[in-house]
C-alpha cells in the first residue's frame, strides 16, 4: 500500500466511522473535498463494506485501495484511554497510526473527541518541547475574529502550558488567518496584572518576557468586542465558554421564532429581516469552519463535532490541507524551541 502513495501531495486519512451520522456524512464530505482540491491523496478508515455501500448509494466513485478496513469502532460513549488500548483496529487508532508511520500527513475525525485527542497524543506524539497540546475555537467579534485557546484539550494547565498555547496560537492566526502580528491576551477577572488565579498571574509574567504581541489581561466582556486576536485560558474555562457559545445560535433562533408567533406584524418583520439574520448567524455556524485543530501534535489532527454535516467534514479536510501546505507543524516546532526554557 505504501508504494501506491504519492508523496508529492498531501495525504489525509478521514475517520469514516466518526460522528453521529457515520459513515454517510464523513464519506460524502471527504469526497466533496477531493472534488474541490485535487492536490491531496485521501484515505477513508472504517468498515469497508459500509463505506462501499455509502459510495454506491450516492453514486460516488472512490479508489477502493484507499479504503482502509477497520473492524472496530470507538463509540461516542466509550472511555477514551480504554478505547484506544482495547480497540486497536478502530478507525481512530488506525488513522493516528497512519500519521505516526508517515503514511499520511493529517488525520480528520468527527468521532469521540477524547479518544481522538488521546490517540493523537499517545500514538502520533507531541511536537518536541510541547507539554500539552491545545484546541482553539474561532469566535466572531465586532472587529473580525478572536481565537480562544484552550477549549478543552487540558483542564489543569500550568503557566508554561498557557505560554505554549500563546506561541502556537500566534502561528496559527498568522498562517491561517493572515494576521501579521496577532495580539495575545490572557482571560482573567480583571485587566490589572495582579488580577486572576495564581496560574494566570504567573502566565502573565512569562508572556511579558516573550516577543509575542502580548497586550495583557482581558475580561469576558472583551471576547465579543474584539479585545485580542488570541485569547488564552485554561481548557476548563475555555470549554465552558465554547459550549455556551454553541448554544447561542439555537437560543437566538428560538427567540426570533417566538417573537414571530405573537402576531402577523411580527411575522412580517422577521420575514423581512430573515436574509440579514441568516447572514449574521452564519458567522457562528461551526459548519463554515469545519473542525478545530489540535495544535502541538507532531502531525496535523482536526477534530469535528459529532453532528458534523458533509459540509463540515469537507471543510475539516480542506483545513488540514491548508495547514499542511503552510507547514504549520514545522513552524510550531521552531517557535516552541525558542521558549522551552523560559522561567
Amino acid at each position: 500500500m505504501e508504494n501506491s502513495i504519492n508523496n508529492s501531495v498531501c495525504r489525509i486519512i478521514v475517520d469514516a466511522m466518526g460522528g453521529d451520522f457515520a459513515p454517510q456524512n464523513a464519506v460524502l464530505g471527504a469526497v466533496q473535498a477531493v472534488a474541490e482540491k485535487r492536490n491531496m491523496e485521501l484515505f477513508l478508515a472504517g468498515k469497508k463494506e459500509e463505506i462501499l455501500k455509502t459510495l454506491a448509494e450516492n453514486n460516488l466513485s472512490f479508489k477502493e485501495e484507499n479504503i482502509i478496513h477497520c473492524s472496530e469502532v470507538i463509540g461516542m460513549g466509550d472511555s477514551p484511554t480504554a478505547a484506544i488500548k482495547g480497540k486497536a483496529d478502530s478507525s481512530i487508532v488506525v488513522g493516528a497510526r497512519f500519521v505516526r508511520d508517515g503514511k499520511a500527513d493529517a488525520f480528520v475525525s468527527a468521532g469521540n473527541t477524547g479518544a481522538v485527542m488521546a490517540a493523537a497524543t499517545l500514538i502520533i506524539g507531541r511536537i518536541p518541547g510541547v507539554g500539552r497540546p491545545t484546541i482553539g475555537a474561532l469566535i466572531p467579534n465586532t472587529s473580525g475574529i478572536s481565537i480562544l485557546f484552550d477549549v478543552g484539550a487540558s483542564v489543569d494547565s500550568k503557566p508554561q502550558h498557557l505560554l505554549e498555547y500563546a506561541v502556537m496560537g500566534t502561528i496559527f492566526a498568522r498562517e491561517i488567518y493572515n494576521i501579521e502580528n496577532p495580539t495575545v491576551a490572557l482571560l482573567s477577572v480583571g485587566e490589572e496584572e495582579s488580577k486572576g488565579s495564581d496560574v494566570v498571574i504567573q502566565s502573565h509574567k512569562l508572556l511579558k518576557k516573550t516577543n509575542l504581541n502580548f497586550i495583557g489581561n482581558v475580561e469576558g466582556r472583551d471576547i465579543l468586542s474584539g479585545g485580542a486576536n488570541i485569547i488564552i485560558c485554561d481548557g476548563f474555562i475555555g470549554n465552558i465558554l465554547l459550549k455556551f457559545g454553541e448554544s447561542f445560535v439555537t437560543f437566538l433562533k428560538s427567540r426570533f421564532l417566538n417573537y414571530a408567533r405573537k402576531s402577523f406584524t411580527n411575522k412580517l418583520r422577521v420575514g423581512i429581516a430573515k436574509d440579514s439574520l441568516k447572514s449574521i448567524l452564519k458567522e457562528f455556524d461551526y459548519q463554515e469552519y469545519g473542525g478545530v485543530p489540535l495544535l502541538g501534535i507532531n502531525g496535523i489532527t482536526i477534530i469535528g463535532h459529532g453532528s458534523s454535516t458533509p459540509k463540515a467534514i469537507k471543510n475539516m479536510v480542506l483545513r488540514a490541507l491548508e495547514m499542511h501546505e503552510k507547514k504549520l507543524t514545522e513552524k510550531i516546532e521552531i517557535s516552541i524551541k525558542q521558549y522551552s526554557n523560559l522561567q
